[in-house]
């Protein structure tokens, strides 16, 4: 996603994963991958939420998603929110967060966390500055153990998005091998964004096989055609598509995501040509019949 949206964004607020997982007939529940609830990143809907924030998430509702993953509480208090998410039979299971929250007051986040009912928190994005060498890595990596020893107290998952960055080379390694290695897998996960993962030249179903039960969260979002790898972000009007509307191919993903330990996913969109609501419904019909 872009890193400067994204950051004007989150930085307005602690909170950023959040999902969903109101009752769904079971007729319907069996027709989504693995009879999972079908999520949304409310990142994709961020300027339709600017203008009418109950209004979008009623549409939401509406469509037939059952969770979504928060950045942003709009103003609310988290039990304000969580009440708002209740009304429309949404549930928030997962939340974005910066590294400035980690080094902020964390403990208040995991008490918001806990009232709106997330069992994940996420790191959505990292700055440019953050990540320049292998030792800033390292820092990082020590940070999100901590983070996650406090998330882990309180009954949450602490996990880690990807982009593309991270699989920049650092002599014999990559900063994503590198986490794979440092972070304690009790203790800090993986959110996978299947986007970027594939823009980056790597393969979904290879690094849930090699990393097994590593990925509870996916991000599942789709790609206009098949653009050069890049290793450094390049979010941009033209590179997405709604699921299933693009080029990455979603069933093989799913029948391996079990191995990888899929327990959430989570349609995202970081641009979209047509009106974003219904870029979503879109995504959310393909992933509806899938099976």
């Amino acid at each position: 996603m872009d890193m400067i949206n994204r950051r004007q964004f989150l930085n307005r607020s602690a909170l950023g994963l959040a999902s969903l997982a109101a009752a769904q007939a079971p007729g319907n529940l069996f027709a989504n991958p693995y009879g999972k609830p079908i999520g949304l990143q409310l990142y994709t809907l961020r300027d339709d939420l600017q203008k009418d924030m109950q209004g979008t998430l009623r549409q939401v509702a509406a469509i037939g998603i059952k969770e979504v993953e928060l950045y942003d509480l709009y103003g609310k208090t988290a039990a304000e929110f969580a009440q708002i998410l209740k009304d429309d039979g949404l549930t928030a299971p997962s939340g974005h967060y910066m590294t400035r929250h980690l080094r902020g007051n964390w403990a208040l986040e995991i008490e918001k966390a806990q009232t709106i009912g997330m069992k994940y928190m996420v790191n959505a994005i990292l700055d440019a500055d953050e990540r320049k060498t292998l030792d800033d890595w390292k820092r990082l990596a020590d940070l999100f153990n901590k983070a996650g020893e406090q998330t882990r107290k309180a009954g949450i998952q602490y996990c880690y998005h990807n982009h593309n960055f991270e699989f920049q080379k650092f002599g014999d390694t990559t900063a994503y091998e590198f986490l794979m290695k440092a972070l304690d897998p009790k203790l800090v996960q993986f959110e996978m964004d299947c986007f970027w993962i594939t823009h980056a030249g790597q393969d979904p179903v290879a690094l849930f096989k090699k990393y097994p039960g590593r990925f509870p969260l996916l991000h599942i979002k789709d790609m206009t055609d098949h653009p050069a790898v890049a290793h450094e972000l390049d979010a941009k009007m033209g590179l997405f598509a709604p699921v299933g509307h693009g080029t990455i191919d979603w069933k093989r993903i799913f029948a391996a995501a079990p191995t990888g330990g899929m327990k959430h996913f989570f349609i995202e969109q970081d641009y979209c040509e047509q009106p974003p609501l219904e870029a979503v419904k879109m995504s959310y019909e393909y992933l509806h019949s899938l099976s």
